[in-house]
């Protein structure tokens, strides 16, 4: 009795061992993929899928790594022709950021909250934003992003989006505050619509169709923001068209009967 209760437990502890070896070999496995949205005054790539490898052999998934993958995938010629880092006195940092070199500086956030550095740790979701200075005397490029990075909307339904731009108190602490007065522009074209004092605008869009979503100023110096919106016409709902037309021959059949019985109570 006491040898098959010992020989039960060695093999739950064997099964054990291999069932957590088995889900180490799964998340070995599992597939990380962040979204790289890169700018330089205009959008280059927007929420670009990257699946992600250590591309730099650091033994990490990472900001660096991401915004490599992205040019390898996008940029003419590469990473090699557009992308470049180094180490600095705080780490990595961008030399080279879709073809720009040595430009008035880069920024890059991951999902909206400003990074440290280029060693920052990304995971699976993750959405990393990157982009060049283009105000190279008071750099006022100022960060901004939409409350949503996406939407399914048919075609002519109204949505609202909110635009948020980053900016500092009075003690250089991090916020984010509305962003007025910007005028929301559709796959780069401008539109007729416009962000209301709180940020907020709301619009619709015609057709079949998937686009980017951003926004520019007249008054400030915004860093593209992007929201993708898939637009799809209204399909008619076949069920209930099917439904209303046995309806209708149901109908049409009892009225015929019913004359069929008046006549027949005629005679």
């Amino acid at each position: 009795m006491k040898k098959s209760v010992k020989t039960a437990i060695l093999a739950i502890m064997v099964l054990s061992l291999i069932m957590c070896m088995s889900a180490q070999v799964l998340a070995a496995d599992e597939a990380v993929t962040v979204y790289v949205t890169i700018s330089d005054g205009v959008l280059k790539t927007a929420q670009q899928p990257v699946k992600m490898t250590d591309t730099d052999g650091d033994g990490v998934l990472t900001v660096n790594d991401a915004l490599y993958l992205a040019h390898e995938a996008e940029y003419p010629g590469g990473a090699a022709a557009g992308y470049a880092s180094a180490e600095g006195d705080y780490g990595p940092a961008i030399t080279s950021l879709w073809g720009v070199k040595s430009g008035s500086g880069y920024g890059y956030y991951i999902n909206n909250a400003s990074a440290m550095s280029l060693a920052d740790t990304v995971k699976n979701g993750d959405y990393i934003s990157a982009f060049v200075y283009t105000d190279t005397v008071a750099y006022s490029d100022t960060y901004c992003f939409f409350d949503k990075s996406a939407i399914e909307s048919d075609s002519g339904e109204a949505f609202t989006l909110t635009l948020n731009a980053a900016a500092f108190d009075e003690n250089w602490q991090p916020v984010v505050k509305p962003a007025e007065g910007a005028v929301i522009t559709v796959d780069g074209e401008r539109t007729q619509y416009v962000t209301d004092s709180q940020g907020k605008v709301t619009m619709s869009l015609e057709g079949d169709k998937r686009c980017v979503i951003s926004a520019v100023s007249d008054s400030q110096v915004l860093v593209p923001a992007a929201c993708i919106v898939t637009v799809s016409e209204k399909v008619p709902d076949t069920d209930a068209a099917a439904s209303c037309v046995s309806l209708l021959i149901f109908v049409a059949a009892a009225v015929c009967a019913s004359v069929a019985i008046g006549k027949k109570d005629e005679k």
